[in-house]
């Protein structure tokens, strides 16, 4: 327990110390993180710390960004890229994988070692990719769009490789003794003596496809076939019919931590089931998120998953630095770079060539082309697959795993290009491109759907605008999916949930929720981080109206006081006064009241209760004199106006 503890110690304070660091000189978290994974490589090699088991339960995270990646695509949406998941994503495969093939025939090995290397280095780092673009809010670009396609068919493509990587066996790798026991041996050495620093037994055969339980195991083609469609089935449907009573029961008891618990077990659960039939647990976790992109309950999914997401990818980023085996990186100094830059330059030229045939311009087909120049995290897996299969020599593995994990480490410093050199050039044309291609709407966000977010909600909507309206009653919920009427789940005083359901690009938010304390946190919240973002609040009484406004807020709305007025009109009507006039008088009032609201508001002081403000019931007392003999008077002259006339 002690070492455990001593271990995640030495890594949280490594990534503590780097990351904030590295995002202030510019250079984003991931290469924070990689950073920190080299600083504490020697730390790791004194404790004997296994890095690759580490990056294996850590590769998690990855499962994880792509649940949440498919949260964000509705099935509409992902049919509408099957063009550029089987065209820049199968091309780029294609394509990289017979240059790859080509390169390394030309400098002498057999066509099998060449074919796995291909297949091997066309893979991209989906964590590293998708981590840079949701931090730079570059994922909704061209360019992002295109670069996720990519990720997402190479993701898939996986699972083919580690059934074809088998069939280029060599059997003369078994007379250099490397038979099964042997191959797996070498599979773990694979990171061996030497590897950031020294440290660790190695790479394990594989990450969840080596010897285990399995429910295709024995089974003929046609019969892996169908339970590999059945799992993938349950899936959909469990996605589609049963998540919502399942969540709706648990959110009943209004505790967090079941919530976080039981979408926990969701993740966990799919990602065992899609190992358990030899499918990526990635892709099954992604198609998981896309059933669930229409749930009510995708915002509080998305708030509650992502801080896991974050810890586990910042764990894996730094298992990769501290995976470096510098031991033969300076025996093969020349070598190994001179290859890493190499392939680096090679899949920039073949992503440039896709990006032209598919028409990306500008700066998207450079971000396209610099963000998938690197191998992927997948590299580790199948490198270790190939050793285990007698495909690939250890020695030759070994310089491969280099390449790999330094085109990793050169990838936040392609994104640093590109936004330093590159974007500057284009910047002008990308926003002549957002006036032209970017339509009119606003995005709204609803904080509570209840008898006055409700209404607002309907009345915004039936003008046009799309909105998210969020509420943490799950009854309330459940009555309004009954009318057709979609409403998201969650506790919008929460910041997490708030930036789940996209405040950051949020251009109104309207605060309808229960309770004084709850609207005055996050209009607080807010206001003081997303200055941008026009909020409107609903207040109780007129003591919370100079609360809210004290806390930076400017568009605030009494829930009873347009009925007032609507009453005090009527009252008028009732004695008699003509329609006409009765509105007249009481639009008065209000102009007379905003003003008298606002002189006092300037003197009220947030956390002092108002009898006790001495600054506060002067001006109070000073408006009174003043204000109700001059309001009457008006009003007066508005009556007696309209009867001489």
């Amino acid at each position: 327990m002690t070492d455990f503890l001593l271990l995640a110690f030495i890594f949280l304070i490594a990534g503590v110390i780097a990351v904030p660091i590295a995002s202030r000189l510019g250079l984003g978290s991931v290469l924070g993180y990689l950073i920190a994974g080299i600083v504490i490589s020697p730390a790791l090699a004194v404790l004997n710390v296994d890095v690759i088991s580490i990056q294996h339960f850590a590769e998690f995270g990855v499962v994880m960004m792509l649940f949440l990646v498919g949260l964000e695509l509705e099935p509409r949406t992902l049919w509408q890229m099957r063009a550029r998941l089987l065209g820049l994503g199968g091309g780029q495969i294609g394509l990289t994988t017979l240059l790859v093939t080509a390169v390394a025939m030309a400098l002498g090995q057999p066509w099998t070692i060449a074919l796995a290397i291909g297949l091997v280095l066309a893979l991209s780092s989906t964590a590293i990719v998708l981590q840079t673009l949701n931090e730079r809010g570059l994922m909704k670009s061209d360019g992002g769009q295109s670069s996720f396609a990519v990720l997402l068919t190479q993701d898939i493509a996986v699972i083919p490789m580690l059934a074809f990587i088998p069939l280029l066996a060599m059997p003369e790798l078994m007379g250099l003794g490397l038979g099964a026991e042997g191959a797996a041996h070498g599979a773990e050495a694979a990171h061996g003596d030497g590897h950031g620093g020294g440290h660790g037994d190695g790479h394990k055969a594989d990450a969840g496809h080596g010897p285990g339980l399995s429910l295709v195991d024995g089974l003929n083609g046609w019969q892996t076939a169908l339970v590999t469609l059945g799992a993938i089935g349950f899936v959909v449907l469990a996605g589609s019919f049963l998540t919502t009573p399942v969540f709706r029961f648990i959110a009943s008891a209004r505790l967090r931590e079941l919530f976080t618990a039981a979408a926990l077990m969701m993740v966990i659960g799919i990602a065992l089931l899609m190992s358990l039939v030899g499918l990526s647990p990635a892709l099954g976790t992604f198609l998981a998120g896309v059933v669930l992109a229409n749930s009510s309950y995708r915002h509080e999914l998305e708030s509650d998953i992502d801080p896991f997401r974050g810890l586990l990818l910042g764990l894996f980023f730094m298992t990769v630095g501290a995976g470096i085996n510098f031991g033969l990186l300076y025996a093969n100094l020349v070598s190994i770079l001179s290859l890493t830059i190499g392939l680096i330059v090679l899949k920039v030229g073949v992503l440039l060539l896709l990006a032209w045939l598919f028409k990306l311009r500008g700066g998207d087909k450079w971000l396209f082309s610099l963000g998938l120049a690197q191998a992927g995290e997948f590299g580790f897996v199948l490198l270790s697959f190939t050793v285990a299969n007698q495909v690939i020599p250890q020695a030759i593995a070994d310089q491969l795993l280099l390449v790999v994990a330094l085109s990793m480490l050169l990838t936040p410093g392609l994104f640093i290009a590109y936004d330093r050199l590159i974007a500057p050039r284009y910047s002008g044309e990308a926003q002549e491109e957002r006036e032209v291609d970017v339509p009119g709407d606003r995005k709204i966000i609803v904080a509570g759907a209840g008898r006055i977010g409700g209404l607002v909600n309907r009345i915004l909507e039936a003008a046009g605008y799309e909105t998210t309206a969020i509420d943490y009653n799950s009854h309330r919920l459940e009555i309004m999916e009954r009318f057709g009427r979609r409403h998201y789940y969650g506790d919008a005083t929460r910041p997490d949930l708030l930036a789940a359901a996209g405040i950051a690009e949020a251009d109104l938010l309207i605060v309808t929720i229960d309770g004084r304390e709850q609207i005055n946190s996050v209009v607080h919240y807010v206001v003081q981080n997303y200055p941008d973002v026009h909020v409107m609040a609903r207040a109780v009484d007129r003591d919370h109206v100079y609360e809210l406004w004290s806390l930076g807020c400017r568009d605030i709305i009494r829930e009873t006081y347009d009925s007032s007025l609507r009453m005090g009109r009527s009252a008028f009507e009732a004695l008699g006064i003509d329609r006409s006039v009765a509105e007249d008088m009481v639009d008065h009032f209000r102009e007379r009241d905003a003003e008298a609201m606002i002189a006092v508001a300037d003197v009220y002081e947030l956390g002092i209760v108002p009898h006790e403000n001495e600054a506060y019931i002067n001006r109070v007392k000073e408006i009174m004199e003043t204000w109700e003999p001059q309001t009457r008077e008006n009003m007066a002259r508005i009556r007696s106006g309209a009867t001489d006339t």
